[in-house]
């Protein structure tokens, strides 16, 4: 059985001498077989020349180079198509949630009931902004969106490679990655999990705001619905001021007047429309990125063992690409 470890770097020059050693302690009580996958995600640091340098040290050490920073997410799903293992455990480098979870991991997918084991946060990090946000954000995508999203989950998780290969076989240009984790389905259990909050996070208030309406917009219909809902109880609103005003002017002979009424119901139906047609902007906007169908992530260059050069897994008919060429 061969294990892979998946990671991406970004700003990880601090962490990731001590990420590799406590990744690959872990894996010995597991298997020999192993490899070790590092995505340079355009870290501004030494973080690819560390890596680079823990290949050359050792040969189970495959570091992707990307042409550019591309994103976490996309990052991950980059190394996740370049692992080769049976299993692929998948963890940051930070150090914030230890390797050393793969023991526990694997002991619970040994016992033949699941497909994945990934990690849920005990208490979720962070002061209380970080945490309120956090929690705006998990109830605005579940509220508006057609499938919720488990709360506290982290990134750390344990995967057979059929269940990667489902993954791997979503072909979004925008996407959620924890979207993709339960879209993927097969049988997921979650293990309660400390995480370390060794550094600020990096995803603030707007970044958070950002990655809801971008999932909602390219996973979500009912936001869709709302805004039909919402214009229906307009014009049904806007029916019965016309009635009463009618029925007003019948009975009693008092007419509307006033520049003032004229201006608010002007800017409120005005504010409506221009709403309603920014979500649809954003909609259409998703619908051109998806169908240019460009590549998500470019690899500048692989860095793998020789004997591993030609290990490369297919995992859709867009991916169909040499080692250093985008990957589709």
């Amino acid at each position: 059985m061969k294990l892979s470890i998946v990671t991406t770097l970004y700003r990880s020059a601090a962490t990731i001498d001590e990420f590799y050693r406590r990744a690959i302690a872990a894996t010995e009580p597991i298997t020999r077989d192993v490899e070790l996958v590092m995505v340079n995600d355009g870290s501004p640091d030494d973080s690819l020349a560390r890596a680079v340098a823990l290949h050359e040290a050792d040969p189970r050490v495959v570091v992707i180079d990307l042409s550019r920073n591309f994103g976490h997410h996309k990052a991950l799903m980059t190394g996740l198509a370049q692992a080769s293992g049976d299993l692929v455990f998948l963890v940051d480098s930070d150090l914030e949630e230890e390797p050393e979870l793969l023991t526990r991991f694997h002991e619970r997918l040994a016992q033949g009931d699941c497909d994945v084991v990934y990690g849920v946060q005990e208490v979720r990090r962070g002061h209380l902004f970080e945490r309120v946000t956090g929690e705006l954000f998990f109830a605005l995508v579940n509220a508006l969106g057609d499938q919720s999203l488990p709360r506290n989950v982290l990134v750390a998780r344990l995967m057979t490679r059929a269940y990667v290969h489902a993954l791997l076989a979503h072909e979004e240009r925008e996407f959620l990655i924890g979207n993709l984790f339960q879209l993927a389905g097969f049988r997921q259990v979650g293990l309660q999990v400390g995480k370390l909050a060794t550094s600020p996070t990096t995803y603030s208030f707007r970044m958070r705001l950002e990655m809801a309406v971008k999932h909602l917009t390219t996973t979500s219909s009912r936001l869709l619905y709302y805004v039909m809902y919402g214009g229906i109880a307009i014009f049904m609103m806007s029916l019965l001021a016309i009635l009463y005003i009618l029925v007003r002017y019948f009975t009693s002979g008092i007419g509307v007047s006033g520049y003032a009424s004229l201006i608010i119901s002007i800017w409120f139906f005005g504010g409506v429309t221009v709403f309603v047609l920014g979500i649809i902007g954003i909609y259409i906007a998703d619908i051109l990125i998806e169908v240019k169908r460009r590549p998500y992530t470019t690899i500048r260059e692989v860095y793998r063992a020789k004997a591993a050069e030609n290990v490369f897994h297919v995992t859709s008919r867009d991916q169909r690409h040499e080692a250093g060429r985008g990957l589709q």
